[in-house]
């Protein structure tokens, strides 16, 4: 329901913007197009991946590795699998529902976009390039670090629930 009224409040905002200035909209709604058409391949990418990973990783091997059950060795597994994907954080957080869906757990989900948003082992040599060596291993250390810390919180609070 709050995807309706979301969807409605953006076309008639639209229309607004349109009706009090039509140069500056038809060219804000050509660089969205334009930022959709890069974003695309990459989004189906991963999608297609996460689809076919699903439909081959069947709910209740997802559960047994990274399910509830599978306690910090799933948090773990997650962690560097997070660590060393790289994902965008529109892509992630839907990957992050299905998992859910599929049988993963809270804490292993929540350990896995920690890292994915955080750790950047596939970005490192850039961002060695521009922050140095030191800089880069202490912030991915100290974020890996924190999605464990993350992932305790999370598996607490809906522990509590």
């Amino acid at each position: 329901m709050s995807g309706i009224a979301l969807y409605s409040l953006a076309g008639i905002l639209l229309i607004v913007s349109f009706i009090r200035d039509k140069q500056k909209t038809k060219k804000a709604l050509m660089k969205a197009w334009k930022s959709f058409d890069n974003i695309l391949p990459e989004l189906l990418t991963v999608m297609a991946t996460v689809g076919i990973l699903l439909a081959v990783l069947d709910p209740k091997l997802i559960s047994h590795l990274i399910g509830a059950e599978s306690g910090w060795f799933g948090v773990i597994i997650s962690a560097v699998v997070g660590a060393i994907t790289l994902i965008p954080g529109f892509v992630a957080f839907p990957t992050a529902a299905m998992l859910l869906q599929n049988g993963a757990g809270y804490m292993q989900v929540a350990a896995f976009i920690s890292t994915l948003m955080m750790v950047g082992i596939v970005t490192a040599p850039v961002e060695i390039k521009y922050f140095g060596k030191k800089f880069t291993l202490l912030r991915n250390i100290s974020a890996f670090i924190f999605a464990f810390i993350v992932a305790l919180i999370i598996g607490r609070v809906v522990a509590g629930i």
